[in-house]
């Protein structure tokens, strides 16, 4: 018992990528440049969301909750990464693990419930236009991100008291380069057959049924949109669910190939890379494929800097 109360005093020691220290500085270099970015653009689409009235929509109202929750993951997991490749001590206090644990889990179901309301309004937009305002209306559009907010959280305020509370028998060493479900559970030296078939079935919950409701869904939208006469109007309606639908292929396929085998499998190279490109890259894309792909959204942006550099020439 000594020993297993050890992890929790000291802390543990996140070995991230020590193994190859010829690539910690490179990495560094990327990662901060990608941190930069994905709060730069995060940060532009909230501040849209939020500034520019033609954006006061159900549509921009979700995004920029996907965007705020992206900008809370990045900022969970990289300022500890940077910290553990450019510092000699590589240590997270048994708290933060415990925090960085529960926010990552917390934000990614969030994510996957928000996804699916996204393209349940897009289905509205699409299928419904005639009854989009009555049906996604203000009351409903807040019940849902709410409901995406307390789920995900929900599920992992669970899911980290089950994890953190198995005996670790003084084995500190996370090889990975924050903390998460799967390489936490390969230090605990009790039987987490049960935990792992519970994170399996959260995961499942998470990840299977969403993606199901979306591919629901955008069947019913490719369906109407191929009724669509005007070569014009099916070109608009195909561009502004497809910046959703591919951000929805990267988030699902990475948290699939994640979670959705057991924890005994995992080779932990694969797995760090994945994990990189779910905490830095997918959260650094979204912004990109929304403005770039979405008018209003850059008509929003360059009305903002042309009130910005008018208000200064004045």
């Amino acid at each position: 018992m000594e020993r297993a109360n050890g992890s929790t005093s000291s802390g543990f020691l996140l070995l991230g990528f020590s193994d190859r220290p010829q690539l910690e500085t490179p990495l560094f270099v990327v990662i901060l440049m990608g941190y930069v970015l994905s709060c730069l653009g995060n940060g532009t689409i909230i501040l849209l969301s939020l500034w520019d009235p033609r954006l006061h929509t159900p549509m921009y109202c979700f995004l920029s909750n996907l965007s705020f929750m992206d900008l809370c993951l990045t900022t969970c997991t990289v300022p500890q990464t940077l910290a553990n490749l450019k510092g000699r001590d590589k240590t997270i206090t048994y708290g933060g693990c415990v925090t960085q644990l529960l926010i990552a889990l917390g934000l990614g179901g969030v994510e996957c419930v928000l996804l699916s309301v996204m393209a349940y309004d897009r289905y509205a937009a699409v299928c419904r236009p005639l009854h989009y305002l009555i049906i996604m209306h203000p009351q409903l559009c807040l019940h849902l991100v709410l409901t995406a907010w307390l789920t995900g959280f929900g599920s992992s305020v669970l899911q980290t008291a089950l994890t953190m509370t198995l005996p670790l028998c003084g084995r500190n060493q996370v090889d990975h380069f924050f903390c998460e479900v799967p390489v936490m559970l390969k230090l605990a030296c009790a039987d987490t057959s049960i935990i792992e078939a519970e994170v399996f079935a959260v995961s499942v919950f998470f990840l299977v049924v969403p993606l199901s409701l979306i591919l629901v869904s955008y069947g019913h939208i490719t369906k109407a949109v191929l009724k669509i006469k005007s070569a014009r109007g099916r070109r608009k309606a195909f561009g502004t669910c497809g910046s959703h639908l591919m951000v929805v292929v990267i988030f699902f396929g990475t948290l699939i190939s994640m979670y959705l085998q057991p924890p005994s499998s995992y080779s932990q190279d694969v797995n760090k890379s994945i994990a990189l490109f779910y905490t830095l890259v997918t959260p650094l894309l979204n912004p990109l494929i929304y403005t770039l792909r979405n008018k209003e959204v850059k008509g929003a942006l360059r009305r903002l800097v042309r009130g910005t550099t008018g208000s200064r020439g004045s």
